[in-house]
């Protein structure tokens, strides 16, 4: 653990990239193989089963720590991570501290945390206390926060197998692929990555290529008959792999999906074996589509009966071929991909399955008229890639880009605040917005992005010097500032006040220039929600 806590207190305090793919290799180069695999598991984002619940852990530090709790609070308010909060103010045993061993991340993980989940509250209560004691402060924290499953390190996935390329000689490619799916972190499969065997699962996916948002307009890529316009569908990204006798489906959070779709399924057993397709999971019929929102019920149900199988029907639109005939086509042209991928529909005739049609228009100009139809269609706008390109790898900017409608947007009015996290855990940002309802203010919305470091400074400092009530890190507000929000669309919804929901909102600008009696009302959050569903 102390090598891992040393590249975690590297990698947290640099903004370098080379220093840290420098730190990640040094670590792989010399760590023990379970250790190597659990780091690279947790530096790519995944988590750790939760072994026990926060408010057992704040309860458990209230004693330790022998302080009021308004105190405790204050401090959790101010650091904004329980975690690290825990990890500064339990005292430590110098003497215990300076007796003890270093254990592992393996063993942390397999032998200390995970067996917690067969033990009551009261032998947790003895064991965790017990690490609280004997750990330093940057092993503590980071051991607080494999218990709660939310540790983050402060490097994307790229660079991880950036350096686990370097380390291991092998193809960034052959790695990130490696990586993907459902493995489990061992010595065992640190050998397989050693020795690149660790992706032959027969299910396994490839890692999806992701688009770059286009600023501006598209005259900037060049000849517009170069680029290849599809339109940007709102669903859910997936991959179809269809090898030997069965068919897998993946979101692409590296999830199976496979029982939520059974419809998609059973079509695209269909397909040639050695088959796997990347595009878009739909909710409706034939040419209709139903907002996103209903394919979330979809995602969330455990069990689907006939009769959301029946009322949300789903679909699957290709957009690109990444393997034929069991071989590797990621490397060929789009437009070669495209026409195999063509015939490959044509032929297997799957019902639910289709090709994701071409948005014809002869010049940038009349592709922009086309995607200003984007939203009366049910999309988000224009995909644009470049028909000469490869499949790429992650979000490679140059080949495909996404050209997305302009978004809706709403004058609100900031009713609470909570604190960030990580390095802005100490200010408020993450933001409550409502609008009016007769003489109420009704929350709509949080927003948690769109401000400059500079007017999230300025308005922290207002917030504490305005703050009406506190609800535990909460605050609400004098209700007089107004925020100008974007959000991509809007649906209904039981579960809010409201009876709205926003998708994705976000801060386009604080308007100090306009009252907050300007703000909008939920009727014209109703009235939008009524030309969404007559599109």
């Amino acid at each position: 653990m102390r090598r891992f806590a040393a590249l975690f207190e590297t990698l947290d305090t640099t903004t370098s990239t080379l220093a840290k793919v420098d730190a990640m290799r040094s670590y792989f180069e010399v760590a023990d193989p379970a250790d190597a695999a659990w780091a690279v598991y947790v530096m790519i984002g995944r988590r750790a089963k939760r072994s026990v619940g926060r408010a057992l852990l704040r309860a458990w530090l209230s004693e330790e720590a022998h302080l009021p709790d308004w105190l405790i609070d204050e401090t959790y308010a101010s650091v904004g991570d329980l975690a690290e909060t825990i990890a500064l103010l339990v005292p430590n045993d110098a003497a215990v501290q300076a007796q003890r061993t270093d254990i592992s991340l393996n063993e942390w993980l397999t032998l200390r945390i995970a067996p917690l989940a067969r033990l009551d509250d009261a032998d947790k209560h003895r064991l965790i206390v017990g690490w609280w004691r004997e750990l330093p402060y940057r092993e503590c924290f980071l051991v607080n926060k494999l218990l709660t499953g939310s540790l983050r390190v402060g490097v994307s996935r790229s660079l991880v197998t950036r350096a686990l390329a370097e380390c291991l000689g092998q193809p960034r490619t052959q790695i990130e692929r490696a990586l993907i799916g459902d493995w489990q972190p061992s010595a065992e499969f640190w050998g397989k990555l050693l020795r690149n065997e660790a992706n032959l699962l027969i299910a396994h996916p490839y890692p999806f290529y992701l688009a770059s948002p286009l600023e501006g307009t598209p005259e900037v890529l060049g000849e517009r008959e170069q680029w290849l316009a599809e339109w940007k569908w709102d669903g859910i990204r997936g991959q179809v792999v269809r090898r030997g006798a069965h068919c897998v489906l993946w979101s692409r959070g590296e999830e199976i999906i496979t029982d939520r779709f059974p419809e998609i399924v059973d079509s695209a057993l269909l397909l040639p074996e050695g088959t796997v397709l990347d595009g878009e999971i739909l909710a409706g019929a034939a040419e209709s589509i139903l907002p996103f929102a209903k394919l979330q019920q979809r995602i969330g149900r455990r069990k689907l009966t006939s009769k959301i199988l029946e009322e949300i029907p789903a679909r699957f639109v290709a957009y690109d071929l990444l393997e034929a005939s069991g071989e590797d086509w990621r490397s060929q042209p789009l437009r070669a991909r495209r026409r195999r991928l063509e015939r490959l529909l044509l032929d297997a005739q799957a019902p639910v399955l289709s090709l994701s049609p071409i948005v014809s228009a002869d010049s940038w100009e009349a592709l922009t008229v086309c995607r200003n139809l984007a939203r009366s269609r049910g999309v988000e706008g224009l995909m644009l890639k470049q028909l000469d390109s490869a499949y790429g790898m992650g979000r490679q900017r140059g080949a495909w880009w996404k050209w997305k409608i302009d978004p809706l947007v709403v004058d609100a009015v900031l009713l609470y605040a909570a604190p960030g996290h990580g390095r802005r855990s100490n200010l408020y940002t993450d933001y409550t917005f409502g609008v009016w309802r007769d003489a109420e203010l009704v929350p709509i919305a949080k927003a948690y992005s769109g401000l400059t470091d500079e007017e999230i400074r300025r308005l922290d400092s207002w917030i504490r010097k305005n703050t009406k009530e506190r609800f535990g890190t909460v605050r609400s507000v004098e209700p007089v500032q107004l925020f100008e929000l974007a959000f991509e669309g809007i649906s209904s919804s039981s579960r809010h006040k409201s009876g709205v929901a926003l998708r994705f909102p976000r801060i386009l600008r604080w308007r100090m220039d306009k009252p907050v009696t300007d703000a909008n009302t939920l009727a014209d959050l109703h009235r939008f929600l009524g030309e969404q569903r007559r599109a």
